[in-house]
């Protein structure tokens, strides 16, 4: 049997009777497991005749919606790489991506197809028109540890390195977490607030219903939560993916009974704190659950699950996946000790594209080090501590703004918080909080002086902020990560930077 990743999903489908099953549903009809397959060999014929060559590079820039799941499996079916890539990025960050990954096509919404101006390229909308006439195409007789697609990270430090996967990996994380952590089945309806051209959406969207029977909401753009109430509505899904940050805003705007129908809660990006997990829990009527994962290993590698639930942490390693905590040098450390996160298992990347310095860097003997700081406690569960170079320096001392930001959001009139090393007017580096109020409480100088208080109570002094500066959002990257680099620039007075103070 071909390792084909496509081919692979084509055939379960048809071994498990999944055919005329819905598989997605977007905002003027749906589409069957059967028609997706189809479509997906079509787009493959597609492309085949503009050109495309087995391993060679599909650039995909397409919003949430069919489209992008015939263009990513058509790519995958041929041999080639798919790149799925954010369609919402300027003009100068797409130049960036086709120097990088080179791609013989690319696949954009209409809207931007001129970002791709001198590189053969089609709109989604063209593609779908294509399909009625085009030939089908078999899929490419590759294994499965051959590369089927890549994803850039997230960029948050340097320039978005795209981590490459095989055909095989994504039946390893979907088994993993979609299959025994979410007990996905052909009865659920999934929806993701997080978009397909990320690890986390891609997984949740895409690929975790296709391998499971199941089916999931298309929607073109993140909604807000007017929008995520409406289509919950109106689908009733039963498991629900969002960042902590969206939770926030959805535990304060929200109204729980549209979300009666959700049986399970993922939360992934960021760390869930205890006293928002607290507030997801009443929201939802069920505990969310924090899980971890990466561009890198292509999904979650560790969860927390339903019987199996510690809040405040990311849960445990996931079936067929280790982890572990070590110091600088390597060397592991006891239980509750903080080090650096190491993973190991089946869909760890390949390697980073032409990035052969990154890779030997992230990858040591099947290990990738992810660069989290993190802790195992004795009943193997793990705590998540920041990004190893996320450390504010103030006074020469090193200062972890999680620990201060996880106090400060435990407050009641809190929605929102991050810490950061700000210049004074001196030019020395002072911590300053940024904190976004819950709904139905103001900003107020008695506010600020009772956080600040707060932090005093429980941290030493060079943790607590010396002041608060409150705002309406925080600077967070397209997959809902703090961008504390934006802090550390005055946020929202830093030029180019939204907001208001």
């Amino acid at each position: 049997m071909t390792g084909n990743l496509a081919e692979q999903l084509a055939r379960l489908a048809r071994a498990r009777g999944w055919t005329s099953r819905r598989a997605f549903v977007g905002a003027e009809r749906s589409f069957t497991h059967g028609e997706v397959h189809e479509g997906a060999a079509r787009a493959a014929g597609v492309f085949a005749e503009a050109g495309v060559a087995p391993a060679d590079r599909v650039l995909i820039a397409l919003s949430d919606g069919i489209e992008l799941v015939w263009a990513f499996l058509g790519a995958v079916r041929l041999g080639a790489i798919a790149v799925p890539v954010n369609p919402m990025l300027p003009a100068q960050e797409h130049d960036f991506l086709l120097g990088d990954a080179e791609p013989s096509l690319v696949v954009s919404d209409g809207a931007i197809l001129d970002h791709f101006a001198g590189t053969q390229a089609l709109s989604g909308e063209e593609l779908a028109r294509r399909l009625g006439s085009a030939t089908p195409s078999p899929a490419a007789p590759v294994e499965g540890s051959e590369p089927a697609y890549a994803q850039y990270t997230s960029g948050t430090t340097g320039k978005p390195k795209a981590a490459l996967h095989r055909h095989s990996d994504p039946s390893c994380y979907a088994a993993a977490m979609a299959g025994d952590v979410l007990e996905m089945t052909e009865d659920d309806l999934v929806l993701s607030v997080s978009r397909s051209f990320f690890a986390y959406g891609l997984g949740n969207t895409v690929l975790f219903p296709l391998f499971h029977g199941a089916a999931a909401v298309l929607h073109p753009v993140t909604p807000n939560v007017e929008v995520l109430a409406e289509l919950t509505a109106r689908h009733r899904p039963t498991v629900l993916f969002c960042v902590p940050s969206y939770y926030a805003v959805l535990t304060a705007a929200g109204d729980p009974a549209l979300f009666s129908s959700v049986r399970v809660a993922v939360s992934s990006g960021e760390v869930l704190t205890r006293a928002l997990h607290e507030r997801v829990q009443r929201f939802l009527g069920t505990p969310p659950l924090d899980a971890l994962g990466s561009t890198e290993v292509g999904q979650a590698f560790v969860s927390n699950r339903l019987g199996r639930l510690r809040p405040g942490t990311c849960g445990f390693a996931l079936e067929g996946y280790e982890i572990s905590v070590r110091d600088p040098s390597g060397a592991e450390v006891g239980p509750n000790e903080v080090g650096l996160l190491w993973v190991k298992g089946p869909s760890v990347l390949i390697g980073y594209w032409r990035r052969p310095e990154a890779t030997a860097e992230a990858l040591v003997d099947g290990w990738l080090r992810t660069g989290d700081r993190a802790s195992i406690d004795e009943d193997g569960f793990l705590h998540h501590l920041g990004r190893a170079d996320d450390v504010e320096i103030v006074g020469g001392i090193n200062v972890v703004p999680l620990e201060v930001e996880t106090l400060l959001v435990s407050h009641p009139f809190v929605a929102e918080a991050a810490v950061a090393a700000v210049p004074d007017e001196l030019g020395a580096s002072r911590l300053r909080a940024f904190v976004v109020p819950a709904r139905g409480h103001a900003p107020s100088p008695a506010l600020e002086h009772e956080l600040i208080d707060l932090v005093r109570a429980h941290h030493a002094p060079y943790k607590v902020p010396r002041s608060v500066r409150f705002v309406t959002a925080l600077p967070r990257t397209a997959t809902g990560k703090l961008q504390r680099f934006a802090l550390r620039a005055g946020w929202p007075d830093a030029p180019g930077t939204p907001g208001t103070a």
